[in-house]
């Protein structure tokens, strides 16, 4: 049973194992709300996947953890059994997707774990793990579909109902449900007032279709760079405690995962991945009923690869407006390239990039496109451009 007092023993036996995250005031990241952080990013392994994992491993018996353990993960909750493993001398055998981020399966090789990469997705990984178990014995440690572990995780609201005690709303990322289960009984128990709302990644909304059609549902596919909410089926314990306990689900799409990905780099110097950053972005965007409200987003992660967080970025300055594609059809004549920029330039943008193409079999034989990459302040912004160019007789294109 899910008592307060297993949450309760958790955060008792976590208190000297991880870190009690800092809580930011974030104004401005979500209009018309008083937005707060829940810093899980800058947890020990870089994820709240660390308690779970302790809490689970650290019940276990002498004899269960001379049989070894084996567990399953997309990298953040590997990095948290792989993190216990070595700290109570336990054999670990963890088995992650081959797409799982290079850095996460290096962070958890490096704790002197057995690592097997597995063609496919989590849920593949899943059940290479559950195979691994059945032939050897080893304890298999569940990444979401566990008490024990939705006690680790739970303990965040323990500390978060310390730091924030009129706490009116919380927004919780969602992949296999673990967090927001735990979260969310211990908020509803102690705090039944406060809203508890989940987030999930449009192409990986296992969750929300289960709640939304009252049974768990398996995804054919998933589509998402927030690969640590990567989950096709949620548990059955954690479909459970969130029709139980949890207000609303809702998602996002990657343009807005990266926008607030960059939003929390640029304006709090925080770093979080794609899974970590769901619940600022679904602030940020207005997909819940915030206004007015004390509100805390948990930013659960911050392992992300750097080898796709220059493409975040890029997109996430896209999808704010701050990096902007201009095609503009002209007369290829002296003089057109020089006007163009400096009607630019008078509405004080920064041009990065200038592309010539001839026109096509549709256009004047001496018509020509300018593609135009250029640095804006937002959409207003891009829309004053497009305006001054219209003016001038210039015909935008797109």
């Amino acid at each position: 049973m899910l008592t307060l007092d297993k949450f309760y023993l958790a955060g008792h036996v976590l208190k000297d194992v991880v870190r009690k995250t800092d809580l930011i005031f974030a104004p401005g990241l979500a209009p018309g709300a008083e937005l707060y952080l829940k810093t899980e990013n800058l947890q020990k392994t870089g994820s709240f996947k660390v308690r779970g994992a302790y809490f689970k491993m650290s019940s276990l018996t002498a004899e269960e953890k001379a049989r070894g353990v084996a567990a399953c993960s997309a990298g953040n909750h590997a990095q948290g059994v792989a993190l216990a493993a070595q700290s109570f001398g336990i054999k670990a055998t963890i088995f992650l997707p081959a797409t799982a981020p290079i850095s996460k399966i290096e962070a958890t090789r490096r704790y002197g774990v057995e690592i097997r990469l597995v063609d496919g997705v989590y849920d593949d990984a899943y059940n290479e793990a559950l195979a691994f178990r059945d032939e050897t014995g080893a304890m298999f440690v569940h990444p979401f579909d566990d008490e024990q572990v939705i006690a680790g995780q739970g303990t965040i609201a323990l500390e978060l109902l310390d730091q924030l005690p009129e706490m009116e709303a919380l927004v919780v990322p969602v992949g296999g449900g673990g967090l927001i289960s735990g979260m969310a009984a211990v908020v509803k128990t102690l705090h039944p007032s406060c809203k508890v709302y989940g987030v999930q990644a449009a192409g990986a909304a296992s969750m929300k279709q289960s709640l939304d059609g009252k049974s768990c549902r398996c995804l054919e596919t998933l589509s998402t760079f927030a690969d640590g909410i990567a989950v096709k089926e949620p548990g059955q314990l954690t479909y459970e405690l969130c029709g139980r306990y949890v207000d609303e689900m809702v998602t996002v799409c990657d343009d807005e995962i990266a926008t607030a990905i960059l939003a929390l780099m640029e304006q709090q110097k925080l770093v979080a991945e794609g899974a970590g950053a769901v619940a600022v972005a679904a602030a940020m965007f207005g997909k819940l009923p915030l206004e007015g409200k004390k509100v805390c987003a948990m930013v659960s992660g911050g392992n992300i690869d750097v080898n796709i967080l220059s493409r975040v970025i890029n997109r996430g300055l896209l999808t704010s407006g701050r990096l902007t594609n201009l095609t503009i059809a002209l007369i290829d004549r002296p003089g057109q390239l020089r006007e163009v920029s400096s009607i630019i330039a008078a509405e004080d943008a920064n041009i990065i990039r200038v592309q010539y193409t001839p026109g096509g079999e549709n256009m004047a034989i001496s018509g020509c496109y300018l593609n135009i990459s250029m640095e804006t302040r937002n959409h207003e912004h891009l829309q004053q451009i497009r305006n001054a160019l219209q003016a001038k007789g210039f015909r935008l294109c797109g």
